[in-house]
């Protein structure tokens, strides 16, 4: 695990070493155990690394192959290594180090963009192929690990963040105008644009070459395929297969060459990895986060899960820690967080901020328990199930309302006031559309509905999740590994009938996630709907109890806390009329907005947090406000 960045000058000229060293010093953090820069003619590779396997010389980076041809900047961790360099060496390539950096590039020299298939893991690379001075840039199937690139002044430059990329002087920080208005719609980007204008994110599952006259190729090697069988097996077979698949993912992703945690929420995913994992390793740590709920209210009163992870510590022996976070811990993270993250996500994600700086603090590795949900419907509430005859236009339209997850189009053009002129053309439709441009099919049955709204999810949700999870360990110098989304166990449970997944296929389950109080618990009853096969199959390593609990994410009670110990914090930064980001939003209809939160009228946490990131960023990347535009 590490952090990458380098560039490519499009007029031949030479690249800058001093320009290339600048790019991975800003992303230190990601890499405190060394640091290296390789440059020839047009190309520079810069590398900061996390050493993790094979913690001598010989996994250093940027790395050449054997041959000589190519070279290789590179941040991940491929699970089956030790197989790939078995299958090599019975094909003549010989090794010098037990890398999996290594390997990688000698499969990539092998077997060239048919490699990326044959790669079980988490990777984002860059690798200069000497001879065709082109620059391959690759990013893994489920985007665990985030790869940027932009073009400016003649230059391509790419990193794993974007302040990597900010460090050539041609790169200036601006605000992508139209991301924001996805962002304000969806709370998250579904296209591939940042809330830095010019600046992309390599989408997951794709590759793009670069060729030394500033030409580019790319495509997708791998993409989410849902599906129903044709002819589906009895339930025991496919228990079996998950038992297998899911102790085998665990056990993969151990490998290492120092010790590997776990995180251990209470709840069954990080459960069931804990209690494979901690049989491989005996007296591993794990660690959760608790909430002072002294002042929640309504389903805030069950977001404190300590309890329950401590009852599952103690049944696995694990080494626990704990920390308890309070209405104050949100804003004086804010900075570190903003800063860190740098482009706005899904959630309220300052409990993963202190969850990896926690986890941190005892060593480099911890596993979690993101994509189960995702896999396998842990959202029952999300999911159409018995809008049946319709057209794919009529499921998008009624889709779409779920996910507007902070403003409706009126409300979206009332905030975007001052810049609606600018923006009007940018159609949150399309943009929601286009996530499924490749299965826009006639739905006749529940289940494709179903599967069409798992293959969203996993492209955009949980996407959402992987980059906040990468960004957040990686400020603490942390590697979070994700067993659920092992290749195989992937590929495994995208062909698990839709009815082992889910109860009540006849049914329409819908919930608002911004209800507050006592009115919502009636949906949350529903959650136990979800992932009925993994807690049929979960029952083998942890108590039975636990899996037939409701479905709980990981928040805060964010709610009550803006109304609360929060509201000052809310009203000194929202309500000042010289807030920065009122050079694009309408002051008074976003304190109206809030003014319906903090009055108990309507939920509105989400924006409320959005809003908070969004002025805190303009202040980190954007400098001084210019007073002739507010």
């Amino acid at each position: 695990m590490c952090g990458i960045a380098g560039l490519l000058e499009l007029d031949g000229a030479p690249a800058s070493a001093p320009l290339v060293q600048r790019m991975i010093d800003r992303i230190a953090h990601r890499g405190p155990d060394g640091d290296a820069v390789w440059i020839e003619g047009p190309a520079g590779l810069g590398h900061r690394r996390l050493a993790i396997i094979d913690l001598s010389e010989g996994g250093r980076q940027p790395m050449l192959s054997r041959s000589g041809r190519y070279a290789i900047t590179y941040n991940g961790e491929l699970y089956n290594f030790r197989e790939l360099r078995a299958e090599l060496q019975a094909l003549g390539h010989t090794f010098q180090s037990r890398s999996d950096t290594e390997v990688l590039l000698s499969a990539f020299e092998q077997w060239g963009l048919d490699a990326l298939t044959r790669y079980n893991g988490m990777f984002a690379f860059a690798i200069y192929d000497r001879k065709l001075h082109t620059l391959t840039l690759a990013r893994d199937r489920f985007g665990v690990k985030p790869l940027y690139f932009t073009q400016q002044a003649g230059t391509f430059l790419f990193g794993s963040e974007i302040k990597a990329l900010l460090s050539h002087p041609a790169m200036k920080a601006e605000l992508n105008r139209e991301a924001l208005v996805e962002y304000l719609t969806f709370q998250n980007f579904f296209s591939q644009k940042t809330l830095f204008r010019g600046c992309d994110l390599l989408p997951a599952g794709s590759w793009m070459t670069i060729s030394a006259d500033g030409s580019r190729r790319s495509g997708r090697f791998w993409d989410f395929a849902f599906a129903e069988p044709e002819h589906p097996h009895k339930e025991a077979r496919y228990l079996e297969e998950l038992d297998h698949l899911f102790r085998q993912a665990v056990k993969r992703q151990m490998v290492a060459d120092v010790p590997v945690q776990s995180y251990l929420s209470g709840g069954m995913d990080s459960g069931s990895i804990t209690a494979v994992a901690s049989r491989e390793a005996p007296n591993m740590r794990t660690f959760t986060i608790g909430f002072d709920l002294s002042s929640a209210s309504g389903l805030e009163l069950s977001f404190d899960e300590r309890a329950r992870a401590e009852a599952m510590s103690a049944r696995f022996k694990t080494e626990h820690y704990e920390m308890v976070l309070k209405a104050g811990d949100m804003e004086r993270a804010m900075s570190h967080l903003v800063y860190h993250i740098e482009e706005p996500r899904v959630g309220q994600c300052y409990p993963n901020f202190y969850a990896a700086k926690l986890a941190a603090k005892f060593g480099k590795v911890v596993l979690s328990g993101a994509g189960g949900d995702e896999l396998f419907a842990g959202y029952p509430w999300r999911y159409y199930r018995a809008v049946v005859n319709d057209n794919f236009d009529d499921y998008i339209e009624k889709y779409i309302g779920f996910w507007q997850r902070m403003l409706s189009d009126q409300e979206l053009r009332s905030v975007l006031g001052p810049i609606w002129s600018d923006v009007s053309h940018v159609s949150s439709r399309e943009i929601f559309r286009n996530v499924f441009s490749q299965h826009a099919e006639q739905l006749n049955r529940p289940e494709d509905y179903i599967n069409h709204s798992l293959y969203f999810e996993a492209k955009t949700f949980l996407n959402g999740l992987l980059v906040i999870e990468d960004k957040l360990s990686m400020a603490h110098g942390l590697e979070t590994r994700v067993p659920f989304l092992d290749n195989d166990l992937v590929d495994f449970a995208q062909a698990v009938p839709v009815g082992m997944k889910l109860g009540n296929l006849g049914e329409i389950v819908r919930l608002n996630e911004n209800i507050p109080g006592p009115k919502s618990t009636m949906f949350f009853d529903q959650t136990r709907d979800g992932k009925l096969i993994l807690r049929h199959a979960m029952q083998k390593f942890i108590p039975e109890h636990v899996t037939k609990e409701i479905k709980q994410g990981f928040s805060a009670p964010d709610a009550s806390w803006f109304r609360g110990e929060s509201i000052d914090f809310v009203r000194r930064t929202l309500f000042d009329t010289n807030a920065r980001i009122y050079e694009w939003l309408d002051a008074n209809v976003v304190r109206n907005l809030v003014l319906e939160h903090l009055e108990g009228k309507k939920n509105r946490r989400l924006l409320i947090w959005s809003l908070l990131y969004l002025e805190e960023w303009c202040h980190q990347f954007l400098g001084p406000a210019d007073s002739s535009k507010i």
